[in-house]
């Protein structure tokens, strides 16, 4: 049977597809790889008691052919000595083992074959668990910076930003109040260097306006 029978749809399927069906995927990503990683360990004890059994029937194997060799010597002797009977007896039981172990060397052979498939089916898995760890870090990174942009959202689409900035508006207001209550205390309030400042504009406009009149006065003298 094979060692994919026991989670089917994990094996033959996208694991991207999986994980969008899923509820929470950090949760289905550590079931994936759990039960991968106990499908491995079941079957590396199932391949080391196949193996020991491989070792156990070629023993036996090897114990029926060197008996076949055995009684083939002891009918060669048979015959040597004119024990027709012995030497046939002796070809019986000869026939015996090697039938025997021609049964024990096709149960090998399927064996053989049975551990072919188990490595090339272990194979695959491993590349899928190797697959699944490679990227269970991104798919987690994935899913935590999601779950804090929808925060993010929740937050500014919320009532609790945009009393947040009401407040700060309103202190702003405050702020310009009370600033203008500081500028009208100073008006007409004039300092010694206030005074002196406005004494010298009040030269600077005389005498610009005398330049003017004298420049007015020569160009109409220059007319006439």
């Amino acid at each position: 049977m094979s060692i994919f029978s026991r989670f089917t749809d994990i094996i033959n399927s996208n694991i991207n597809a999986i994980l969008d069906k899923a509820e929470d995927p950090q949760k289905m990503v550590r079931l994936i790889i759990q039960e991968m990683e106990d499908t491995l360990v079941e079957v590396r004890s199932a391949s080391a008691k196949t193996i020991a059994t491989k070792k156990d029937i070629q023993m036996q194997i090897d114990k029926l052919q060197f008996q076949v060799n055995d009684w083939s010597a002891k009918a060669e002797l048979a015959i040597t000595k004119d024990r027709e009977d012995l030497a046939r007896a002796a070809l019986q039981e000869r026939s015996k083992c090697n039938d025997t172990a021609l049964v024990l060397v096709k149960e090998l052979d399927n064996i053989d074959t049975q551990l072919s498939k188990l490595q090339l089916e272990t194979g695959q898995l491993q590349e899928k668990l190797a697959d699944a760890k490679a990227r269970q870090k991104t798919i987690l990174l994935r899913q935590s910076t999601a779950t804090s942009r929808l925060d993010v959202k929740k937050t500014l689409d919320s009532s609790k930003v945009e009393d947040a900035m009401g407040r700060f508006e309103q202190y702003e207001r405050k702020i310009n109040d009370i600033e203008a209550q500081v500028d009208a205390y100073d008006l007409g309030n004039k300092s010694l260097n206030d005074e002196f400042a406005e004494l010298q504009a009040d030269d600077k406009v005389e005498d610009e306006l005398t330049a003017l009149k004298a420049q007015l006065a020569k160009k109409a003298k220059l007319e006439n």
